[in-house]
């Protein structure tokens, strides 16, 4: 097996497969977020209280967990980069740096704008929001450390041992609404477990 995969290592190897098949996964997603975004948007049923202002958790929920997703990918390449000195792995850390850290930008304003309505206020500083805002700040502050450096591998260096130290802000996030007592409201899939309708919730 690891015969078959050695070759997959080469970086030359890797960037020609990258290059033939990122213009199927770029297609690939802009046909998934536009069926997802116009079926969220325009055919969900309206929430019996919150009335159509619940949709732009179609775009609030997917960007928090991505948000927390490309962070513990970026943690998972700094280890693979620094245990085994692969420099690809670096550099994909460095990639993932700007997206996650939009799609936490995204999460911030589209929670603000849901927010406004139903709370009454467009910030507060519940735990939870004050977490994805340090996570937020913690990616602009890789992006920061890896460009103050004038050798890039310096740079990578010190950035993956800033996500790997930082990673832990990842379980505050989660578990904020079960350690404190916030504003925000508790992990809506965890409801759903033993609840008879758990199917049709997920599916709507």
């Amino acid at each position: 097996m690891w015969k078959w995969l050695h070759p997959y290592a080469k970086p030359e190897t890797q960037y020609r497969i990258c290059g033939k098949l990122s213009p199927l996964f770029a297609f690939l997603t802009l046909i998934l977020l536009g069926v997802g975004i116009v079926w969220g948007l325009a055919f969900a049923p309206a929430d019996y209280q919150q009335g159509n202002s619940f949709r732009i958790m179609y775009v609030h929920v997917p960007t928090a967990i991505w948000s927390m997703g490309v962070y513990g990918s970026m943690a998972i390449a700094a280890v693979v980069a620094l245990v085994w000195q692969i420099k690809q792995a670096h550099l994909a850390m460095i990639a993932m740096a700007p997206i996650g850290a939009l799609f936490t930008f995204l999460s911030l304003v589209t929670g603000a704008i849901w927010g406004k309505p139903m709370w009454g206020t467009w910030w507060v500083w519940d735990a939870r929001l004050t977490a994805e805002l340090i996570l937020f700040f913690l990616y602009l502050g890789i992006l920061a450390l890896y460009s103050a450096f004038s050798d890039r591998n310096v740079g990578a260096k010190a950035a993956g041992i800033l996500c790997i130290t930082t990673v832990v802000i990842l379980p505050i996030i989660h578990f904020s609404v079960e350690w404190w007592n916030t504003l925000h409201q508790g992990a809506s899939i965890t409801k759903l477990e033993n609840h008879p309708l758990q199917f049709q919730c997920w599916y709507h």
